[in-house]
């Protein structure tokens, strides 16, 4: 594998994510710790959106909860397309914490307003599987999220 890969295990399955340090340092720090920590264990996603994107990272389950760290935007010419990995955040364009989102299609239109971190190289058919809904009726959970080996 490689020092730039994280691997999510959700329950629907295995997701590879290659993460790009050099376009958003400090997030791809913050994701990594975080995950490394086993902060993302057993949260689950609780906005997905069908042809739109899947959030989650909210420790309260509800989107209104963070990891107490707010980040600097790092807005770089990524463009969100599907599999494209992005903070999600509140309106103060500094203030992504731990929540992400996942782009299930093309969302170029969320360009240059939030900070892409990552890309699923692998198991997108895991992150179509999520569960829909806002929130979802029987959310998917993450069941561990690591560096990978």
């Amino acid at each position: 594998m490689s020092d730039n890969k994280l691997i999510l295990e959700l329950e629907t399955g295995r997701v590879v994510i290659e993460t790009f340090p050099d376009k958003a340092p400090k997030h791809v720090e913050q994701i990594t710790k975080l995950a490394e920590e086993g902060f993302y264990d057993g949260l689950k996603f609780h906005r997905v959106i069908e042809g739109f994107m899947a959030q989650g990272g909210c420790p309260k389950g509800t989107g209104t909860g963070g990891s107490g760290t707010h980040l600097p935007a790092e807005f770089n010419d990524v463009s969100h397309a599907e599999g494209v990995c992005s903070m999600a955040r509140a309106q103060d364009p500094n203030s992504a914490s731990s929540q992400f989102f996942i782009c299930l299609d093309d969302a170029t239109f969320l360009d240059r307003q939030y900070t892409v971190w990552g890309k699923v190289v692998e198991g997108m058919e895991n992150v179509h599987s999520i569960h829909k809904g806002e929130p979802p009726k029987n959310p998917t959970k993450i069941v561990s999220f690591r560096k990978a080996a």
